[in-house]
């Protein structure tokens, strides 16, 4: 590698890490980046396939034992996870008045309790080795709010409260928590809005543009060769949710 690539996270290469929702988006990216700089790196997909170079392991996180199997397999082949991006989520927007349940609890069964779950095992490791690195995937509107995203934003805004809680209660054994809110980051989502809903968006970012995956991986891997920040929120927004 190059010196031109190495940068300052890449502080201890070959760390064992797993990225849920490796299969596209900002996992994806997330799980390219720590490849790239010296991270063995598994990945959780429900469908589709992970980069090349990084394990595969299929997972549902709204089911325990799918979790327990998973962890159980990248013990198996690449050691003990220690450092963990909890990123897999979902959305199903509506406007309060029109949710149903099933609407608001199938968001929060796998964008906070799913995250519990993937935090749970990976502790169990973590504790034994007195070390872990566990990020967060949250979102801008885990703080700002978004009409039509009552239970995405709920998800997300508990992750603060579920990562400052871990950090207290872990902090001495040299395990840290916590979060990244990503703003409106370009991926196949924003790919098909139409072009005056993307000008509507930028109009609002200070940085006046969308950002970019692999910005976010950079901030995720700055907290994963981090020992000294838990607790925090790191927004990587182009400055939308400054304030919050």
């Amino acid at each position: 590698m190059s010196s031109e690539q190495t940068t300052p996270e890449q502080t201890t290469p070959g760390r064992v890490a797993l990225v849920t929702g490796a299969n596209k988006g900002i996992g994806r990216a997330i799980a390219e980046y720590l490849r790239d700089h010296g991270y063995r790196v598994a990945g959780t997909y429900r469908s589709g396939e992970v980069p090349d170079g990084v394990l595969g392991v299929q997972c549902d996180i709204t089911d325990a034992a799918q979790v327990d199997e998973a962890f159980g397999q990248v013990e198996q082949q690449l050691g003990p996870v220690e450092v963990l991006v909890a990123n897999a989520g979902i959305t199903k927007d509506g406007l309060l008045m029109r949710m149903d349940e099933d609407d608001f609890t199938s968001v929060i069964d796998t964008n906070l309790t799913g995250t519990w779950r993937v935090v749970k095992r990976a502790t169990r490791a973590m504790m034994k080795q007195r070390f872990g690195r566990i990020v967060l995937i949250s979102s801008v509107v885990a703080l700002l709010g978004s009409p039509g995203q009552v239970n995405y934003a709920a998800s997300k805004a508990a992750l603060v409260g579920m990562a400052r809680s871990i950090s207290r209660e872990l902090g001495t054994r040299n395990i840290t928590c916590n979060v990244v809110a990503p703003g409106f980051i370009e991926t196949d989502m924003t790919a098909v809005l139409p072009e005056d809903t993307i000008k509507g968006y930028q109009a609002r970012i200070p940085a006046g543009r969308l950002g970019q995956s692999a910005e976010v991986a950079q901030a995720v891997a700055f907290l994963a060769g981090a020992d000294y920040i838990t607790g925090a929120v790191i927004p990587v927004d182009g400055g939308l949710g400054m304030g919050h």
